[in-house]
């Protein structure tokens, strides 16, 4: 049975008419756009139709202007629940947008590949419990200070090199494979030689120093 509010399921903040709040407003705006008309069909919805006004392209503009995410400095657009196709292409649009942000948070949104955006002054990032596999796939983040990947799925330490270059100052990589990796920290901070604090804990002597080989020898990694 539909629950009473089935008819609105679709309506989104920027729909209230007789408001003056903007999208760099918003604590944890959620990010939703409605299937097209030939979708609604397709999935027997036809009836919601009815409710929906068509919009002239002078209206387009001005919600786009009432967004405003080109002026969010800071924004969470976690727990975002992106199960259909047009929500996530909806959600990377708006990432492209932030070409001001300086700290985002992307918590449990289920992402696998961000590389097609560039966040030029995102200072923190957080985008902890998604489903990235190599650092590769994370967006372009060249002023990045604070990156936090816990609970993701990154296997390797490929391609962390490429963060040499920024000024990332703390990693978290808690809760991915790569973190039973032989040698661990040590090919971190190698990779990193600006890091200062790896999964909470600062930069040790240990981290710097060679391994000892008679160690190595003693030592096994349990998976």
């Amino acid at each position: 049975f539909k629950l009473p509010s089935d008819s609105f399921k679709y309506l989104g903040w920027c729909d209230i008419q007789e408001h003056d709040v903007r999208g760099n407003q918003l604590l944890c705006p959620r990010v939703r756009e409605g299937p097209s008309e030939e979708e609604l069909f397709f999935r027997g919805e036809e009836h919601t139709l009815k409710i929906r006004k068509r919009v002239t392209d002078t209206e387009k503009w001005q919600k786009k202007l009432q967004e405003n995410w080109e002026n969010s400095a800071e924004l969470n657009l976690s727990f975002q629940d992106l199960g259909d196709l047009y929500q996530g292409e909806n959600f990377k649009s708006i990432l492209q947008r932030l070409i001001r942000v300086e700290k985002l948070w992307l918590v449990d949104n289920s992402l696998t590949d961000l590389s097609a955006i560039r966040l030029p002054r995102c200072r923190e990032l957080n985008v902890n419990k998604n489903h990235f596999t190599s650092f590769k796939q994370l967006p372009k983040i060249p002023q990045i200070q604070h990156l936090s990947l816990a609970e993701n799925n990154i296997l390797t330490l490929s391609g962390i090199s490429d963060f040499r270059h920024t000024p990332l100052e703390s990693l978290i990589l808690k809760r991915n494979p790569c973190e039973f990796q032989e040698r661990y920290r040590q090919l971190v901070f190698s990779s990193l030689p600006n890091l200062k604090m790896l999964d909470g804990i600062p930069k040790l002597p240990e981290d710097c120093s060679p391994p000892d080989i008679r160690v190595l020898f003693k030592m096994c990694t349990i998976l």
